[in-house]
C-alpha cells in the first residue's frame, strides 16, 4: 500500500459499525469533551475518523472535541509529529501536544539504568536491572502517555465529563481480547472529587480488524504513516519498540531518520550489557549500520551479559526479588554467596562495593527488613 501522506482518493463503501454503549451515550448527552488520542498510527487515525463521524450523526458539538498527542521525543519516528498534525488537520480537530516534563523515553531508559546501578550498589536490588521497558513493565506507555495525557485533560476540563477516545482493538492481541467498549477511568478524576470531573475511556474500534482499519484510510483518504507506507511495518509505536517483531525492528532501520536513534540505543546495549529485548539484541538487527568500535563493544557486552546471568544463577534462589523484598534475613552462608556474586558483578560494571563481605550483606538485609516493618506499621496506624 503506497499512499502519500497527503490524501488518497476516497473509496466507496461504508466503515464497519463503531462500538458505542450507554456510558458513551450518556457522555454525549452531557455535552462531554471528547479527546482523540493520536499516535500517528493507523488505529488512532481510523478511530478518530470513525468516532468523529458518529459524533456528528448524534449531534455532538464539534467545538467540544480535541486531538491530543503524547510526544515521546527521540524515541519517535521523525515523521510521527507531522503525521499526527496532518490527521488532526484533516479531521478539523485542534491538536494539543504533551510531553513528559522529566525527559523523553530515551532519557527515561537512561535514568532507569542509572537509578538501577545506584540501587544495586546500595543493595536495594537483588539483581542488576537493565534500562529497557518490557511487556510486563510498560512504563513507556504508562509514564510517557497515560500519565501525561490524563492529568492534562483533567486540568483543562476541570468539572466536565471527559471522554478519552483510544484506538484499541480486541483483535490486536490476547491481552486486548477483553477490551470493553468503554469504561470509567478514575485514575485522574477520582470518584467524588470536589470539581466533579468525570473521565471515561472509549474504544470505538473494539471489534474492527486490521483490514478494516486500512480500508478506512483508503475510503476517507486519511494520512498513513511512512512506517506502513514506505517501510513495511505492521504496527506503529516508537521507532524501535521493546515489543516489536524482528521484522518491524528491521523496517525501522530502513528509515534514514531513525539511524541516529538506532546507534544510540545499540550504544546503550553496549554500555549496560542488557539486550533491548529479552533474547534479542538490537545490535543484531542491522549490524552493517554500526561502526567497528561499537560492534566490538557489543561483543564485550554480550560476554558480560552471559557472565552476569551465570553469576546471578548461583545466588540463593529463595532470596530473589519479590514484592516486599527482602523476604527474610539470609543465613551467614547465604550472605557470603551474595557478597561473592555482588563483588563480581559490581566489578564487571565498574560500580562501588559498599557491602563487601557476608556480615555487611547480612547487616544490610536486617536494615532493609526493619525499614519495611516500619513502613507497614506506619501505613496501618
Amino acid at each position: 500500500m503506497n499512499i502519500p501522506l497527503s490524501f488518497a482518493r476516497p473509496l466507496a463503501g461504508a466503515d464497519p459499525d463503531v462500538a458505542i454503549d450507554g456510558l458513551v451515550h450518556d457522555a454525549i448527552a452531557r455535552g462531554a469533551w471528547f479527546a482523540f488520542s493520536l499516535s500517528g498510527g493507523k488505529d488512532s487515525t481510523a478511530c478518530a475518523q470513525a468516532a468523529t463521524a458518529m459524533l456528528d450523526q448524534l449531534g455532538h458539538p464539534r467545538a467540544r472535541r480535541i486531538a491530543i498527542h503524547a510526544d515521546l521525543g527521540r524515541a519517535e519516528w521523525r515523521s510521527t509529529p507531522a503525521t499526527a498534525a496532518a490527521v488532526a488537520e484533516r479531521l478539523g480537530l485542534p491538536l494539543v501536544v504533551v510531553r513528559r516534563s522529566a525527559g523523553d523515553l530515551v532519557a527515561r531508559w537512561e535514568q532507569r539504568f542509572a537509578n538501577g546501578c545506584r540501587r544495586y550498589e546500595d543493595l536495594e536490588l537483588y539483581h542488576l536491572i537493565g534500562p529497557w521497558s518490557s511487556a510486563s513493565l510498560r512504563f513507556c506507555t504508562s509514564e510517557l502517555k497515560a500519565q501525561v495525557i490524563g492529568p492534562e485533560l483533567a486540568r483543562r476540563y476541570r468539572g466536565e465529563t471527559i471522554a478519552s477516545v483510544l484506538g484499541l482493538r480486541r483483535a490486536e492481541s490476547a491481552a486486548r481480547r477483553d477490551t470493553p467498549i468503554s469504561r470509567l477511568d478514575p485514575r485522574f478524576a477520582k470518584p467524588g472529587n470536589k470539581a466533579r470531573t468525570r473521565m471515561i475511556s472509549w474504544h470505538p474500534l473494539a471489534d474492527w480488524l486490521a483490514d478494516d482499519v486500512f480500508a478506512c484510510h483508503d475510503r476517507h483518504g486519511l494520512p498513513l504513516h511512512e512506517a506502513y507506507r514506505c517501510h513495511g511495518s505492521t504496527r506503529l509505536s516508537c521507532a524501535f519498540c521493546v515489543l516489536a517483531s524482528g521484522a518491524d525492528l528491521a523496517a525501522a532501520t530502513r528509515a534514514a531518520g531513525n539511524l541516529d536513534l538506532y546507534r544510540h540505543l545499540v550504544a546503550m546495549e553496549a554500555s549496560s550489557a542488557f539486550s533491548f529485548q529479552s533474547g534479542r539484541w538490537l545490535a543484531d538487527v542491522a549490524p552493517h549500520l554500526l561502526a567497528p568500535s561499537l560492534t566490538r563493544n557489543i561483543v564485550i557486552a554480550k560476554r558480560q551479559a552471559a557472565e552476569r546471568r551465570a553469576i546471578e544463577a548461583a545466588m540463593p534462589a529463595g532470596l530473589r526479588f519479590v514484592k516486599g523484598w527482602p523476604p527474610r534475613l539470609p543465613t551467614i552462608e547465604e550472605a557470603g554467596r551474595i557478597a561473592l556474586a555482588r563483588a563480581q558483578l559490581l566489578e564487571l560494571h565498574g560500580l562501588h562495593n559498599h557491602f563487601p563481605n557476608a556480615h555487611a550483606v547480612r547487616q544490610r538485609f536486617a536494615e532493609l527488613l526493619d525499614a519495611s516493618a516500619s513502613r507497614i506499621r506506619a501505613s496501618s496506624s
